[in-house]
């Protein structure tokens, strides 16, 4: 890059909206299908946890021990079984939101009033039932939490998989350091904050969705 070029070139930004979008859709497909299957495995296994707590420390362990290993040496352990393939990058990126959404989920439904639950065991819930209908909604807040930190780590980790040709908008940044130019690099970059930050709003909008009770508190107050 010479010393007088431009740090971003509108002009090839504009050149490339269509390729950009494409890849766009595809990072966000790579970062936020985790969080979904995340939360899939996280919910049935955070309920588990508390209901026999002696689980909930080698359940957590085991969590925190997949989050330790360095995502590109994960990625490398699964290319074996799944190739180079959105999968590879999809699966340790599940693994990864484990050791934030099953310990939210846990402290979710720790959070829930103790009179809440044995209201609803007197009006004949079933522990199931009560589960699903009582004690879930009201740890929502605590869960989405969760799901926030989970889904703006995954999106800022899916970059990492362009090294095996998974990346989405990672595929930018390889470009640019390979040609020298910062344009792509810079694009990336700022298309991958801006659906963090998106992703997170979203999350945020979804709470108050599903949580219009918390709303009716600060209106009373």
């Amino acid at each position: 890059m010479s010393g007088g070029e431009p740090l971003v070139r509108w002009d090839w930004i504009g050149d490339h909206i269509g390729e950009l979008a494409d890849y766009t859709g595809i990072h966000l497909r790579l970062g936020l299908l985790p969080v979904l299957f995340g939360l899939i495995i996280s919910v049935p296994l955070g309920i588990l946890c508390h209901r026999w707590r002696w689980l909930y420390a080698p359940v957590l362990t085991v969590a925190n021990i997949l989050y330790s290993i360095p995502s590109l040496a994960l990625f490398m352990i699964f290319v074996k079984y799944t190739g180079l393939t959105e999968r590879t990058v999809m699966i340790p990126l599940t693994l990864y939101t484990l050791s934030v959404l099953v310990p939210n989920v846990v402290d979710g439904l720790a959070s829930v009033p103790e009179p809440v639950r044995q209201a609803a065991t007197a009006l004949g819930f079933a522990p199931v039932r009560r589960v699903v209908q009582v004690e879930l909604p009201i740890a929502v807040p605590v869960v989405i939490a969760g799901v926030r930190v989970a889904a703006v780590s995954s999106i800022s980790l899916v970059a990492v998989g362009q090294l095996i040709g998974q990346g989405g908008l990672g595929y930018y940044i390889t470009r640019g350091l390979q040609l020298d130019f910062p344009t792509p690099i810079v694009t990336a970059i700022a298309l991958i904050m801006l659906l963090a930050l998106a992703t997170d709003a979203l999350l945020v909008l979804a709470q108050r969705l599903l949580t219009p009770w918390s709303r009716s508190k600060v209106t009373a107050k």
